[in-house]
């Protein structure tokens, strides 16, 4: 493959992306973009990662933001604790380095959040370590480039991987790891047929040869996820509603939710329950909506509880104070859109 390495090289010059993260080589831009970019599409990362170099430019800065405005600016990219590692790595940075970003694989790596992926991807781009970079795309890539139908969900074929790269001659191993990522990304892509026309390396590649490229690569079928039934109480007093602090430890701990109950409630049940809270003047049912997490389904069927009277105001926010400084996570922002629509 090192004849294709050249090739792949030559292609990625010319057919990059023009990225925000790629205008420099500042550790502190990739970190962020690599953290971000996990689980999360580019085009939906660009606009995150801009605002949160806007607000949150450097290391320092990072280590002293307030939790509250780092989870806010983090809303809608999920996985919550990727952002609570960045404070905590920043925390690290700054006490162990001096608020300067280590520069070798071995110190990266062992900072909070931070693992041999995305390690390796800061010390190759950043400082030009010999580190190779395995994502999806890569094994994609390298499993359709050689036909190989190893399983990709066992850490033994990542190793294999990892250590075939390793001994290619490569000279840049940092514009390496990004041109093999950038095809997998936008050629040998994960759904639907591979661009295999405009692909540098598809003269040699074994799965385009065999017109076989559905076959890889191979992984474990897909557990299936449990499923959580909930009702939500959007309740409504003078165009203001309740929102609370989740829980510090669990799934999405110390975000905001919607007052809930697990279970889907009848009526009367409805009724009951928010009584607690005041006089109910009607109440109408409003959205249903499915969330989809790693491991879990959360079914929700939401109410509006419209009140006469409460008795506890503090209680209630203003729409605008929960949109501008809460973090409400995606699994239950539907609900505020359901009603800013109901009360507009």
């Amino acid at each position: 493959m090192n004849e294709e390495v050249k090739k792949l090289l030559d292609w990625y010059l010319i057919n990059k992306r023009d990225l925000p993260w790629r205008k420099d080589k500042n550790p502190y831009h990739i970190w962020i973009s690599e953290i971000m970019l996990q689980q999360t599409r580019i085009e939906a990362v660009i606009p995150y990662y801009e605002k949160f170099m806007k607000e949150i430019p450097d290391i320092s800065s990072l280590a002293n933001v307030n939790e509250d405005k780092l989870l806010k600016l983090w809303q809608g990219l999920g996985y919550y604790n990727r952002a609570r590692n960045l404070k905590k790595a920043a925390i690290e940075i700054m006490n162990i380095y001096q608020g300067v970003f280590p520069n070798k694989f071995s110190q990266i790596v062992k900072l909070p959040g931070i693992g041999e992926y995305t390690a390796s991807a800061i010390s190759s781009i950043c400082f030009g370590e010999k580190e190779i970079t395995v994502d999806g795309n890569v094994m994609r890539v390298f499993t359709r480039f050689y036909n190989d139908n190893s399983n990709i969900s066992k850490v033994s074929t990542r190793n294999m991987i990892h250590d075939k790269l390793l001994c290619l001659e490569i000279n840049d191993f940092g514009m390496f790891n990004e041109a093999i990522m950038e095809l997998g990304e936008t050629v040998c892509v994960p759904n639907g047929m591979p661009r295999c026309d405009v692909c540098p390396l598809q003269k040699k590649c074994l799965s385009n040869l065999n017109h076989n490229y559905y076959l890889f690569p191979v992984k474990d079928d897909k557990k299936e996820k449990e499923v959580v039934e909930m009702t939500v109480f959007i309740f409504v007093w003078n165009r203001k509603t309740i929102v609370q602090k989740r829980k510090d430890k669990g799934l999405l701990h110390n975000l905001y939710e919607f007052v809930n109950l697990l279970g889907f409630l009848s009526y009367d049940e409805v009724r009951k329950f928010a009584e607690d809270y005041g006089k109910v003047s009607f109440i109408k049912k409003s959205i249903s909506y499915v969330h989809i997490f790693t491991h879990k389904k959360w079914k929700m069927q939401s109410y509006f509880i419209f009140m006469d009277e409460v008795k506890c105001p503090n209680l209630f926010k203003d729409i605008s104070y929960i949109e501008d400084e809460l973090a409400l996570p995606t699994a239950f922002s539907p609900f505020l859109y359901a009603l800013k629509e109901e009360i507009r």
